[in-house]
């Protein structure tokens, strides 16, 4: 009778050392913290990892898996972890999660348990903090030369400013906020937490408005032997506006460039481009954003009938060549109530 030789010093089956089944045995396979803490600002969610904020898109739920996840240590030889919990919420402070982890250990198939509980500690982040605290880095003043900026270039601003709020919130920016913005006299005021905000929002304003930046630093204190500074960002629009419908030697001209000093505009008789200076312009008649739909009743050669969209009273208008017309079409025009005429503009 042959004598094995090689058995399972625990367990006496055949084996070459320790058997897979004991060796799974005797590992601490599985291992998690009992109490992790989690601080979260209750004003907008965010976390804090460290000495470090972030933002949190997920929910409440998805935000405890994380959590619990994270107090979980697998012995690195385990494959094909299949994890699952369930949680119970006893006050607002305090989550008790149960996770049950199953895979195979040595080619042993082990399940275990374990119970982590999640505090949640309150604690303002640092952008609600100086949101709170009324703290500022710069000021954008929004105003145009020779008039206040319109309803249009002051919409088209607010959404410019706040799509590069979010832009910069997205990419970890958190101190480049908005506190306000404030419609005042002569234009907005958008006050912002951080010197890259304004430059940002400020030159996106000259880039889209057609408006020239200065800045005014003022120095308010010091901190850690730095000087601190609050910015005010000025941006002054042109005189005129894109879109704007001049008169220049009895000639109706739309604005397509807005600048200062010279402009370039569109002539809504001949249909042509060029550019003007400021002192040419003899009055301005309106913006194209102002135009109405009239409806046109016949065309003949060079006169377009048209009924007037206020009054529904027959006007006839020559007709530009840059301008396709159809009887029984509308097309925009804009009430010159000076000239007592209708101009086309498209």
């Amino acid at each position: 009778m042959e004598i094995l030789r090689s058995v399972c010093p625990r367990c006496g089956k055949p084996s070459a050392g320790l058997c897979n089944v004991c060796r799974a045995a005797e590992t601490e396979w599985l291992k998690c913290e009992p109490r992790v803490e989690s601080i979260y600002c209750p004003v907008c969610d965010s976390q804090k990892h460290g000495k470090t904020w972030t933002d949190t898109t997920v929910d409440h739920e998805t935000m405890i898996h994380e959590i619990a996840l994270s107090a979980l240590t697998l012995h690195p030889d385990l494959r094909g972890a299949e994890t699952s919990l369930t949680y119970r919420d006893p006050n607002p402070n305090r989550t008790f999660v149960d996770l049950t982890v199953s895979g195979k250990l040595y080619g042993v198939e082990v399940t275990g348990t374990c119970e982590v509980k999640i505090i949640w500690r309150k604690e303002q982040c640092d952008r609600c903090n100086r949101i709170s605290g009324g703290y500022y880095e710069g000021i954008i003043q929004l105003r145009a030369t020779g008039r206040r900026p319109s309803g249009r270039e002051m919409d088209r601003a607010i959404r410019i400013a706040e799509e590069i709020e979010d832009g910069l919130q997205e990419g970890g920016e958190r101190l480049s906020f908005i506190s306000s913005i404030d419609e005042i006299r002569d234009g907005i005021d958008i006050i912002v937490g951080s010197q890259h905000i304004g430059q940002v929002i400020s030159s996106q304003f000259c880039s889209a408005l057609g408006g020239k930046m200065t800045t005014h630093p003022k120095l308010v204190g010091e901190k850690d032997g730095k000087r601190l500074y609050r910015v005010t960002y000025l941006v002054r629009l042109p005189r005129f506006q894109t879109g704007d419908v001049v008169v220049v030697h009895n000639h109706y001209l739309e604005v397509r460039g807005a600048g200062h000093g010279r402009i370039q505009v569109y002539d809504l008789r001949e249909g042509t481009s060029r550019f003007v200076s400021e002192d040419e312009i003899d009055r301005l008649v309106g913006n194209v954003g102002d135009a109405e739909n009239a409806l046109v009743t016949y065309h003949d050669g060079d006169v377009i009938g048209l009924l007037d969209p206020r009054t529904q009273v027959p006007v006839e208008c020559r007709a530009v060549p840059w301008l396709e017309v159809e009887d029984g079409g509308t097309i925009r025009v804009l009430r010159d109530d000076e000239a007592e005429r209708l101009v086309l503009v498209g």
